[in-house]
């Protein structure tokens, strides 16, 4: 007889997933093998998703949302899947990308690399591959910070688009990602992106040495009832903060951080010299 793992769907998000899934393949009358076959993966890797030995994924849950007929409702595993990826991210960081998709004014600041609502496809794709070949992800967990990237930056995608004022220092656009193709087609999407009519891009070059009041990235929202939030992140914790002392005072900030910073268009040439191979 088969020795069947006995579940506790109160041990975490991952553990309810796998024993909302071994329910739903039970109800139907279907072995592993056979839910394997229909979702197209192994049913070893079936019997680790339904035990909590591995997490799902994005394509795994959708293919389950699929063949058990839960798209798009309220029950389905895309759902439970957010779930257990937003309880990875920094704290405060699933609550701020639902007030990101609401704001009617984003102010950015990002160091090192290009902020992820300006990153293209091939750029998001090599950063998430070095966490890879680190060993920090797994390619299927690469995939889907991509995809969830991807979904972010089409939230923004409206009739009546925010606002971006973005401040980048000059570090994001040195350090190479994915080699020269890739920047360069990394550097002609930010200068779209500054002829855009919503749009501000800056850059903080190094001259400005100690007058760069941020060391480390931080946003600032404008919500539609003109009340702003403000969402800084260190290495292993993000804050997302309301109170009116703290926001306003980031926000002098960042219009001091503005004044030092080049001008658009002595931003832009300095993209465009960048993208012609030019030091």
């Amino acid at each position: 007889m088969v020795n069947i793992k006995e579940l506790n769907p109160d041990a975490g998000p991952r553990a309810a997933f796998g024993a909302r899934v071994r329910r739903a393949r039970e109800a139907r009358g279907w072995l592993q093998e056979e839910l394997a076959e229909r979702v197209g993966y192994s049913s070893t890797h079936i019997s680790a998703v339904e035990t909590g030995r591995k997490p799902p994924t994005l394509r795994m849950s959708r293919s389950l949302d699929k063949v058990f007929g839960f798209t798009g409702t309220a029950d389905s595993f895309e759902r439970r899947w957010g779930t257990i990826r937003n309880g990875s991210l920094l704290e405060g960081y699933p609550e701020y990308v639902g007030y990101e998709s609401r704001a009617v004014e984003l102010r950015m600041f990002q160091i090192g690399v290009i902020p992820g609502l300006l990153q293209t496809p091939a750029y998001a794709r090599a950063l998430e591959e070095g966490n890879v070949k680190r060993g920090t992800l797994t390619p299927e967990q690469a995939d889907e910070r991509v995809t969830v990237l991807m979904d972010r930056q089409a939230a923004l995608v409206r009739p009546r688009p925010p606002t971006m004022l973005v401040v980048m220092d000059e570090s994001c656009l040195r350090r190479p990602i994915g080699g020269a193709a890739v920047m360069a087609e990394q550097f002609q999407a930010l200068v779209e992106f500054a002829a855009l009519p919503n749009t501000m891009l800056q850059i903080a070059p190094y001259a400005i040495g100690e007058l760069r009041p941020f060391n480390l990235p931080i946003n600032l929202l404008t919500m539609s009832d003109r009340s702003m939030i403000a969402y800084a992140e260190s290495q292993a914790q993000g804050q997302l903060d309301r109170e009116a002392t703290f926001v306003l005072s980031a926000l002098s900030a960042y219009h001091q951080l503005q004044a030092e910073s080049l001008s658009q268009a002595e931003s832009v040439a300095m993209i465009e010299q960048l993208r012609k191979g030019s030091p």
